[in-house]
């Protein structure tokens, strides 16, 4: 290879290294053009070099005139100086414009890679999102309002897609975000060196989301794994993910490890369906619980209770209200029996709208015993129950309700296809059977004599896009409703949706309540995503076997009618061994955003409840 060769190819390499280099080799040229004229003007023109101040100055001018071809349009001197002169000019010109379009192209480009969020994310504390779906918009609403006190924080969504693309939705959905930083990083959560963008040693917690699609349960172990395998260079993040298939838990336990909560959202959805169809307005409770713009559950020590029991706090506190206890050996006790001793390493379990907001009274709200309800509680008949629409969860509400329900039970399906697997399933509680029905049909809804049922959900149709499916339900609840309407208000509506904006226009149906168990799953993972022991409260309020919430009946607590007050109905629920924490008022059922629920009002204000009102419990059964 011969030296021009090699010369070349050097030249070649130093050219490949970007801006930087060609910014160099143009000021080399430009030195060197300079430095070749003024030795040219001192060694062919000494008087003018002498008129110009010697060769220093011969070397400003020539600097000045590289610079500004304006510059010499003043001179005077030899035709050898001039000629010079205007041939460092006319150098200067084709180097300063090739540097002003070398300069251009290299801010373009670094602004282009910066649009495409690949640069290093310097933070600490910051919140974490992998992945991309609907759910990161509530994350990030949710995120956003639990910070507001926070004088600075951050969330950084990691996903592969379009930076600038993330942030405008973002910004449409979340337009004010307070003090909250959302900054948006574009890559795949699947690989290494993307992860490592978001500097996930210095964060806060993680929240991995399901992304939209058959195989988001994949993504997410797959996501697990990598973060469970990562060496960590400080204390590991909490870790929270959900995945869409109850038989990928134990797969996506397993790769998260001990530093991973992994939420069952079939699971959840199953729940909420099969205890809604009972009691109308259980998903707005849930909402209202894990929403950072309501009631909350905290976590704190009360020395002034110490030795006393968990049934004497129940009416302790000015504002707040108990809920449990966390042992000091970590276990959580939701509702437990009134006589649980409280000690030192005990916090109490309170719900409050804000933990600043929580303080023990100095004197206990007065009891009104004349309200108290003396009567012995209604017992559970059997009951109709009428499945519109069917999907993959089918099943698993129709086990659910075999366990709930009372026996002689009767639940029909109202389907295109009949469920052949499922109606072969022997209950013990319930009777199962089928009704061949077009659910967006007015007249195979009709033939179904609805007025014989006490409850009707509607599910949602998993064959079909989420929106078109949220579509069809809208049309089958006005068609209900209508129906309602005609036979006199006989049964109780309850409704799955996709999309908790489909939710807000489904709203003019009147539905008695709408579960959008995506929302509730967003909500779930941010407080988890803020407080990782919350995790075993809320496990314990989705166990059958645990203290779950209830809706019960008003006048098994208070005379309608009668004026008391919350601290009364606390003191009848604590007397049937339960956590009263609010009511829900019929009247009010339609209206939202809280449908008439109301949680952790004053306890001394004046309540009267009616006969069609319930009271909202925290009981074993």
């Amino acid at each position: 290879m011969t030296w021009r060769a090699r010369l070349r190819y050097w030249f070649d390499g130093t050219m490949d290294r970007g801006t930087p280099a060609l910014i160099g080799w143009l000021g080399l040229a430009s030195v060197t053009l300079i430095a070749l004229v003024t030795v040219l003007v001192v060694v062919l023109t000494q008087e003018d070099t002498e008129a110009s101040g010697g060769w220093l100055g011969v070397f400003w001018m020539s600097l000045l005139r590289t610079l500004d071809p304006g510059t010499m349009g003043g001179d005077e001197g030899s035709p050898a100086f001039l000629g010079l002169m205007l041939a460092v000019t006319i150098g200067g010109i084709f180097i300063v414009s090739s540097l002003i379009g070398v300069i251009t192209t290299g801010l373009e480009n670094r602004i282009t890679q910066l649009r495409k969020g690949r640069s290093q994310l310097i933070e600490r504390g910051h919140t974490i999102v992998l992945g991309w779906s609907d759910q990161v918009f509530t994350v990030a609403h949710e995120l956003v309002q639990a910070n507001q006190s926070e004088r600075r924080s951050c969330v950084v969504v990691l996903a592969d897609r379009d930076k600038v693309g993330m942030e405008d939705q973002i910004r449409a959905h979340i337009p004010e975000p307070g003090r909250t930083r959302i900054i948006c990083r574009s890559g795949n959560p699947l690989k290494h060196a993307d992860l490592e963008v978001v500097s996930p040693d210095t964060a806060k917690s993680i929240i991995v989301l399901p992304p939209a699609g058959d195989e988001a349960d994949i993504d997410v172990i797959k996501t697990l794994l990598l973060l469970n395998n990562r060496s960590w260079r400080a204390e590991r993040p909490h870790v929270v993910a959900a995945v869409q298939d109850s038989e990928n838990l134990a797969a996506a336990q397993l790769a998260g490890g001990e530093m991973a909560l992994v939420i069952d959202a079939d699971d959840i959805a199953v729940r909420l369906v099969a205890q809604s169809h009972r009691q109308t307005g259980l998903f707005t409770v849930c909402r209202d619980l894990m929403d950072f713009a309501g009631n909350e559950f905290y976590m704190r020590r009360e020395p002034r209770l110490v030795g006393t029991f968990y049934g004497d706090a129940l009416d302790a506190y000015e504002r707040g209200v108990p809920v449990g206890l966390r042992t000091g050996d970590g276990r959580i006790l939701v509702n437990p029996p009134a006589d649980t001793p409280i000690t030192a390493a005990d916090q109490l379990i309170v719900l409050a709208e804000d933990d600043l907001l929580i303080s023990l009274a100095d004197q206990p709200a007065p009891i009104m015993e004349s309200a108290i309800a003396s009567g012995a509680e209604q017992v559970p008949l059997p009951d109709r129950t009428l499945l519109i629409g069917w999907n993959n969860r089918g099943s698993k509400i129709l086990d659910l309700l075999d366990r709930l329900a009372e026996p002689g039970s009767v639940v029909d399906i109202a389907s295109s296809q009949r469920p052949e697997e499922t109606l072969a399933v022997p209950r013990v509680n319930l009777t199962v059977d089928h009704k061949v029905c077009e659910p967006t049909s007015r007249r195979s809804l009709e033939a179904l004599d609805l007025g014989g049922y006490r409850h009707l959900v509607v599910l949602s149709n998993d064959g079909v896009d989420p929106d078109h499916a949220d579509d069809r339900t809208l049309v089958t609840l006005l068609h209900l409703r209508d129906i309602e309407v005609r036979l006199g208000d006989p049964y109780s509506i309850v409704t799955e949706m996709n999309d908790d904006h489909n939710r807000e226009v489904a709203q003019v149906t009147k539905a008695d309540d709408f579960i959008v168990s995506r929302k509730l799953i967003s909500l779930l993972l941010t407080q988890l995503s803020e407080n990782r022991h919350l995790h075993a409260v809320f496990a314990e309020l989705f166990d059958p076997a645990g203290a779950e919430i209830y809706l019960k009946p008003a006048p098994n607590y208070l005379l309608p009618g009668v004026e008391a007050n919350f601290a009364t109905l606390i003191e009848a629920a604590r007397r049937r061994g339960e956590s009263a924490i609010g009511y829900r008022l019929a009247l009010r059922g339609d209206e939202p955003p809280s449908y008439g629920v109301v949680l952790n009002p004053p306890k001394r204000d004046p309540l009267v409840l009616g006969d069609k009102d319930s009271v909202i419990v925290l009981a074993q059964d």
